[in-house]
């Protein structure tokens, strides 16, 4: 019926206003151009002018999709200038002309040879004249009109995008956004209503609903819940014509899954879960695995599982597994059958993550009780300590019990124990057990400086089962027995001077001792000791020695340790007396007193040694070649060669003649200091000068050491004589020789030697020494 109504409208439109309209005037403007025409014809040429337009002109319209046998009548076109003789020819050229359009060129007449589709082409534009049949010329100026395809409803609604997929939280409140869905028409929407789309829903009712003008797609039912139904299936409808009878429809799907909310807390299967594990099971071992359902999914099913404090809990822990949502239950501690035989606590099951709107819904968690029963496991026997630590002296006896250890069966039979010793054979074995009683003694002699201690392997054995053992290890220390004294490092050889003071540190004396002894005691016997550092300091009681008295103290140091029993050992420290400076440095020892420092390595030694070896062969050496001479002591001038004797003609004045040359200072030039405090040494006053050396009351002592000292020496003593042809009476010394030494006078007088210079120094110290000792005599 709507395409009868359409067809007879353009009808009526084609009868009206296609269909050339003729008016007076518009006839009279023909005529007159008519005649203009032929009065052209005639003169044989044609003016160039503007000619007035005199078409009969409207648009066209074609009907698209016609289905008849005949070309479809488009419209008419007619000029003025047309009378009707068949002296005007139309033409049409542009778009479509002879494929889709046609003209009859006498009547004007336009067809369409075959049927359009607007959605293809909407409108042609083409190009129309008039011409004289005659001439050829164009009678007006050719002119340019539309032949616009008329729309009809040939095309439904489309979904371009079509099936949709869409998703909402579950439990949405009613009228919540879903989706919005768009059909596309191809019909012509400023023509009638083929492209006027209304929505409507075919399939998914009651749950949602669409809008008929937007497409948007809403929730329509509350409370629907992704664990009753996940998924859904809506079907839309998308009809024109305004959804009116005889439109065109297109429907599309859409796919709405409901999404998952935490609206469902976990709940075990069951309330009590048993479990089992033997009593020998290592910590960290699974005793067993429990569940909590939830409907929910994703993180929302996620359960997280914990023991509920109590009394059996503290033996385990739970693992929760977020892949198979489950608790394993996991052993925390060590199990006793013997202790206790089963276990009870409670597990409690809570979701990670909580949604707060359905918190009113109750508490997202469950409880369930897990028994755990321990199933008994034969032991080996258990030791009352991990490890024994026992002590005893090297010199125990073999026999002696050093210590006990005791191991017992902890299962329901309570078997015996027995015990051996683990023999090694990369060591020697010291020690046995008592099988029954479990007792350590020693087999064979200790000796701690080989072994300090001894870890001895003991294992017990049940009787009822040898096959269950356990081991544990002794560890023996050997005690030290005082057997070694300590010593002293070296044969210490030192000298003190006569002029030392009380408490002066003459030695230090090093104590070698064994690393187990326990520190030396020292003890002297002559001299005073000082301990620091196992490092003894031999020291002076006294401020004054006297070598002519004693040359050498020999100084029995004893050495004790503080061990049990006591040991202790005595060395000799020997002690010269020497002449020093004042400063302390050493001028001269009796004879060979020879100072070896303490520290000197092998090498240096054995270098002295040396020395000292050919010092003493030069010296006989020179004793030797001595004998040989037959000469006498005293030579002739001319042939004494000897270094220490000086020749000249004039008889030297002695000591008086200060102007004389000291053969001295000839010899060494670094005397001449010594020479010259020589000769300002000069006596002003006798008296007093002799009783601040020396009294003459040491002549006896001092005659009688001279005179023994000759009777030791067969020949006179050459080493430090200088002879002249004549000594000098005037000498303060008067004569020096040793030879007339025993025919001095007994009370001569000794002080005055201390003005004579320091070569004269220790010979003075000696009537000095005699002088005191003199002294202390009168007064005691």
């Amino acid at each position: 019926m709507g395409n009868c109504l359409l067809l007879f409208l353009w009808c009526l439109i084609d009868k009206s206003f296609v269909s050339p309209l003729h008016s007076s005037s518009q006839s009279r403007m023909g005529k007159e151009q008519y005649r203009n025409m032929l009065a052209h014809r005639k003169h044989g040429m044609m003016g160039v002018h503007r000619v007035k337009r005199g078409w009969v002109w409207n648009q066209f319209f074609v009907l698209e999709e016609y289905m008849g046998s005949d070309p479809q009548y488009v419209g008419k076109l007619h000029s003025d200038l047309d009378k009707g003789n068949s002296m005007v020819k139309y033409t049409l050229s542009g778009e479509g002309v002879g494929s889709i359009f046609t003209i009859e060129p006498s009547t004007g007449d336009i067809h369409a040879l075959r049927s359009l589709d607007r959605e293809e082409k909407p409108y042609y534009t083409l190009r129309a004249q008039a011409v004289d049949v005659l001439t050829g010329r164009p009678l007006e100026p050719e002119s340019e009109f539309i032949i616009k395809v008329q729309d009809i409803n040939d095309n439904e609604p489309r979904f371009l995008e079509g099936p949709y997929s869409a998703s909402i939280p579950e439990m949405s409140p009613v009228g919540s956004y879903v989706t919005q869905i768009t059909a596309t028409d191809a019909d012509d929407p400023t023509y009638g209503n083929s492209a006027r789309i209304v929505y409507s829903i075919l399939h998914g009712q009651p749950y949602f609903s669409v809008d008929p003008k937007t497409g948007i797609i809403r929730v329509a039912l509350p409370n629907m819940d992704r664990e009753v139904k996940e998924m859904y299936q809506v079907v839309i409808q998308a009809k024109d014509m305004g959804g009116q009878l005889g439109g065109l429809a297109g429907t599309t799907t859409i796919n709405i899954t409901l999404r998952d909310v935490n609206d469902n807390p976990p709940r075990f299967s069951k309330s009590i879960f048993h479990l089992r594990i033997l009593e020998t099971s290592p910590v960290g071992s699974s005793v067993g695995r429990v569940k909590a359902h939830d409907l929910d999914s994703g993180k929302n099913a996620e359960v997280e599982y914990s023991i509920v404090p109590g009394d059996g809990g503290s033996m385990f822990d739970i693992y929760s597994n977020k892949n198979t949502h489950e608790g394993t239950v996991i052993l925390k501690k060590c199990l006793d059958y013997e202790t206790r035989k089963a276990y009870t606590f409670k597990v409690e099951a809570s979701n990670a993550v909580l949604d707060h709107r359905f918190l009113h819904l109750g508490p997202f968690k469950d409880t369930a009780t897990v028994k755990v029963n321990v199933l008994d496991v034969e032991e080996p026997p258990v030791f009352s300590r991990l490890s024994y630590s026992m002590e005893t002296y090297e010199d125990t006896p073999v026999g002696i019990i050093v210590g006990a250890v005791t191991a017992e069966d902890l299962d329901v039979g309570n078997s015996p124990v027995r015990y051996s010793v683990e023999w090694r054979k990369d060591s020697e074995n010291h020690f046995d057990i008592d099988p029954v009683e479990g007792t350590l003694s020693v087999i064979e002699a200790l000796d701690r400086e080989r072994h300090t201690e001894h870890n001895v392997t003991v294992v017990a054995t049940k009787v009822n089962n040898p096959l269950l053992s356990s081991k544990v290890t002794v560890t023996i220390k050997v005690l030290d027995v005082n057997e070694f004294p300590p010593e002293l490092a070296f044969v210490y050889e030192t000298f003190v001077c006569e002029n030392a003071k009380v408490g002066q540190v003459i030695v230090l004396c090093v104590c070698v001792y064994f690393p187990q002894i326990a520190h030396p005691y020292w003890e002297c016997l002559s001299l005073k000791l000082y301990l620091r550092d196992n490092t003894a300091g031999v020291v002076t009681r006294r401020g004054v020695f006297r070598r002519l008295e004693q040359s050498m103290y020999l100084v029995p140091v004893v050495v004790e340790d503080g061990g049990y029993p006591l040991q202790s050992s005595t060395g000799m420290v020997s002690v010269r007396v020497c002449t020093c400076n004042t400063d302390g440095s050493l001028l001269s020892c009796n004879a060979e007193a020879v100072i070896f420092p303490m520290g000197l390595s092998t090498g240096a030694l054995m270098a002295i040694m040396l020395c000292i070896v050919i010092l003493l062969v030069m010296a006989v050496l020179y004793t030797g070649l001595r004998k040989h001479k037959k000469k006498d002591t005293l030579m002739s001038s001319k042939e004494d060669i000897r270094d220490n004797v000086i020749h000249y003609d004039d008889e030297g004045g002695g000591e008086e003649d200060t102007q004389a040359f000291d053969i001295g200072t000839l010899r060494n030039p670094k005397g001449i200091k010594e020479t010259a405090q020589l000769q300002k040494i000069r006596p002003e006053d006798e008296p007093n000068r002799a009783s601040a050396c020396m009294s003459n009351e040491d002549s006896e002592d001092i005659r009688a050491y001279i005179h023994h000292c000759l009777l030791e020496n067969s020949s006179p003593p050459y080493d430090s004589l200088v002879t002249y042809a004549y000594e000098g009476e005037g000498s303060v010394a008067e004569s020096l020789s040793s030879i007339e030494s025993w025919v001095l006078e007994p009370k001569e007088d000794y002080r005055n030697l201390c003005d004579w210079g320091p070569r004269f120094k220790t010979l003075a110290g000696i009537f000095k020494e005699h002088e005191c000792k003199d002294m202390e005599k009168t007064e005691n």
